[in-house]
């Protein structure tokens, strides 16, 4: 069995092969029961399984413990095991807070080659997180940014990364003003923990594509009710409807209904539904992960040749 820590699983990744990886698997599509919350007392578990039939099977174990701040440790562990999906023999364990981290950051940029305009060419970042600083790299692939600007309400984080930005070769700046940031941006992309709107639809501009990715829990919000009015909204799956505060509170009061969701990224990749329909239309994708994604990655990292779903050697 590979053991790989985080800088392997983050060298295994690329996200020239990762962003076509995840196209890949959701067009193929594969099993995702729903995940498994055990509170263990001091720490609650999230286990979520995924496999593709006669390929592959994997679990991503995370364990967030809110406690270990005073014990001077991360408050947050994953860990990813993949098995035979024929044998069940166990053949890589992976780094999980690399998967999930470089998995979101793909599955944005999967949603915006469909959805952003083709040209665009500006991307604002608001946060200035782990997930965050991957954004722009991600989205390159998809889209020849020419600027890039980050926002977040700790400015030395933002300097921070636009300082970093710029040594990987992209034209970084600091958004001071969010509004006038929010108004000149092709894509805006909200990678954030934020409980209240941070963005909000008034400053958006006609033919722009806001992608929300950092909410994931009917408890938090990064975007106005107005942010999903009059635009095409899409999510990464169906469950985003269930957990996200991002849809159920818009929902309950009437700004959209579940029917009004143009598709999912499954629907995307299998050309089920089409993506953006003109210059002028704003959309709006809503992720909150899924176990598809991180299988996804995980099969990457094992696949002979760099090529994603190739079985495991029995030799």
């Amino acid at each position: 069995m590979q053991v790989l820590d985080a800088a392997a699983t983050r060298a295994a990744l690329p996200f020239e092969r990762l962003v076509p990886a995840l196209r890949e698997l959701f067009a193929k599509g594969c099993t995702v029961p729903p995940r498994q919350v055990l509170d263990l007392g001091s720490f609650t578990s999230l286990v979520m399984p995924a496999w593709a039939e006669g390929r592959y099977y994997g679990v991503k174990v995370i364990n967030i413990a809110p406690g270990n701040a005073s014990r001077g440790l991360p408050g947050l562990h994953a860990s990813y095991l993949l098995f035979d999906g024929v044998t069940g023999v166990p053949v890589a364990l992976l780094d999980g807070d690399e998967i999930t981290a470089r998995r979101t950051a793909a599955a944005s940029a999967l949603a915006a080659s469909c959805l952003a305009r083709e040209d665009a060419r500006h991307l604002l970042v608001v946060g200035a997180g782990r997930i965050a600083r991957l954004l722009p790299a991600a989205h390159a692939v998809v889209r020849p940014l020419e600027r890039v600007s980050v926002w977040a309400r700790d400015a030395a984080k933002a300097q921070a990364l636009a300082a970093q930005w710029r040594e990987e070769g992209f034209d970084a700046h600091v958004a001071t003003d969010l509004v006038l940031s929010c108004r000149a941006a092709d894509i805006v992309s909200c990678a954030t923990l934020a409980t209240e709107p941070v963005v909000q639809g008034a400053w958006l501009a006609p033919g722009s594509h806001l992608d929300l990715i950092g909410s994931f829990t009917p408890a938090m919000r990064e975007a106005d009710d107005a942010c999903f009015a009059g635009a095409a909204l899409y999510l990464d799956t169906e469950e985003a409807l269930k957990k996200s505060g991002e849809l159920l509170g818009p929902m309950a009061r009437g700004v959209f209904r579940a029917e009004d969701v143009r598709g999912t990224l499954e629907q995307l990749a299998r050309g089920e539904v089409r993506g953006r329909r003109s210059k002028e239309e704003r959309t709006v994708f809503k992720s909150v992960g899924t176990a598809l994604e991180d299988l996804a990655a995980a099969m990457l990292v094992v696949g002979e040749n760099g090529r994603p779903g190739s079985p495991p050697s029995r030799g």
